[in-house]
């Protein structure tokens, strides 16, 4: 079955949007582990507008399945990580202005700057992934950085789906079977939600985790959180 890591960044937001601490950051984490999630993904920007470095800290300290951190990997960032030690680290080439993640990694373009960070990590024991467009060239500089697995970053699959779904997995496809064949694990992540989430997960070879967070946060607030994430696993299950 694929992993679900649910992102728990919407709720860091709500919580800061009053100042306190309701909702309970921490709590949501061990809640949505205990309604059957397999991982908490956390996405600390420099601004900490949504969940901040302390929380990282903090949750390292109580989830008892996978802490998968994402980030750009500046310095203040490596640090964070190599003091926490989360399962998995997420390389994102966000801009400190971005609202939200809106490229993968050019690996052909950063193919140094990704290296000497993914060999970092990894000489820490860090299980790492790198953010990525299910583009061929793309896939064959980030087995040569070294990284453990990549996640596809997957707009375009989710903007094409509901009128052309066969047309909108093509790409992720091809470069999945690719990434297999050169040895790379494959995650998954950025608009994938209850409409889209099966056909994808049961299409594409390798899949081994998705990261979902916007849609299953802003879900949660028709169906309940606890509801919501066993919705989510159902449509990880193969038949």
């Amino acid at each position: 079955m694929v992993k679900l890591s649910v992102n728990i960044n919407k709720i860091a937001t709500i919580r800061n949007a009053r100042g306190g601490n309701i909702p309970d950051l921490l709590k949501a984490a061990t809640d949505i582990e205990s309604f059957g999630a397999q991982g908490i993904t956390v996405h600390p920007r420099p601004d900490e507008r949504h969940v901040r470095y302390q929380d990282v800290r903090d949750l390292k300290k109580i989830v008892s399945t996978e802490l998968n951190v994402e980030g750009n990997p500046t310095r203040d960032f490596i640090d964070l990580v190599l003091e926490v030690q989360p399962h998995q680290v997420t390389l994102v080439p966000d801009a400190p202005d971005a609202i939200t993640s809106n490229a993968g990694w050019d690996t052909v373009h950063h193919f140094d700057f990704l290296t000497e960070a993914i060999a970092i990590f990894k000489k820490n024991n860090i299980r790492t992934s790198i953010f990525i467009d299910p583009i061929p060239d793309r896939i064959a500089k980030a087995a040569e950085i070294g990284t453990d697995r990549i996640e596809f970053y997957t707009e375009y699959y989710a903007q094409t789906f509901s009128s052309d779904k066969e047309k909108a997995i093509q790409a992720y496809l091809s470069c999945a079977q690719q990434a297999v064949d050169l040895g790379l694990g494959i995650n998954a992540g950025h608009d994938l939600n209850l409409a889209n989430l099966k056909y994808f997960a049961d299409q594409l070879p390798g899949l081994q985790e998705v990261s979902i967070g916007h849609a299953l946060i802003s879900d949660a607030l028709y169906f309940g959180l606890d509801n919501t994430v066993k919705m989510y696993l159902m449509q990880l299950q193969k038949i």
